[in-house]
């Protein structure tokens, strides 16, 4: 019986070179160029917009905190920008903190 398995084995056909796109190095090159393009690309572009916007920041710009804090910006400084959230109230934020901007009408 182990004979004519060997016999079998022998005489059975090579396999031929697989083609590159069956190759599994091909197959995850394509995988990287996927994620690139579907995934870092585009938080890469979002999150320079949003440096933009940020760096753009005047007194009067209606904002949005990551925190969900809506207000007016009353002044921005190197760092920190203060937004005013009532009368009489104002509170100092870090410029990373804001999550939207819409500018004033």
């Amino acid at each position: 019986m182990i004979q004519l398995l060997n016999t079998l084995a022998e005489t059975a056909p090579k396999q031929g070179p697989q083609s590159i796109i069956g190759h599994p190095m091909f197959m995850m090159v394509v995988m990287i160029v996927l994620f690139y393009f579907l995934l870092i690309r585009p938080q890469q572009r979002q999150r320079k917009e949003q440096a933009a916007r940020v760096a753009a920041l005047k007194t009067g710009d209606k904002v949005i905190t990551t925190a969900g804090l809506h207000g007016i910006v009353h002044s921005v400084k190197d760092t920190t920008v203060v937004i005013k959230v009532a009368e009489g109230t104002n509170l100092e934020f870090d410029k990373a903190s804001v999550a939207t901007v819409a500018k004033k009408d």
